[in-house]
């Protein structure tokens, strides 16, 4: 009767001590997903892929902007509606040109 608690505490320290060896001996390679190796190349990936959005939305919005403007029927708030539409979106375009310009020249400096 002795035999097996003194059984059960050597095959308990056998699985608390040697079994997490072999999981540690065992080799896992991760890829990196996200294509970059530093974090000037991360910002530059994120600047790129929103600057492609925009340049995508751009032309997009300016569209809507005439569609509505030509749509208004003389209604001077639906026109100061696409005005806006209009001037909010070369302004955000000229935003993210000037971050991305300003992410060039600081990765430019470090």
């Amino acid at each position: 009767m002795k035999k097996i608690p003194k059984l059960l505490i050597r095959g308990l320290t056998f699985f608390l001590f040697i079994v997490p060896l072999f999981a540690l001996a065992y080799q896992i390679k991760i890829e990196n997903p996200l294509n970059a190796s530093d974090f000037k190349e991360l910002v530059n990936n994120i600047i790129t892929f929103i600057f492609y959005i925009a340049t995508a939305l751009v032309p997009l919005m300016v569209i809507i902007g005439g569609l509505i403007f030509v749509t208004a029927g003389g209604d001077p708030q639906k026109i100061q509606q696409a005005k806006n539409l209009i001037l909010y979106t070369a302004i955000g375009f000229a935003i993210i040109l000037l971050a991305r310009g300003l992410v060039a020249f600081l990765t430019g400096l470090l």
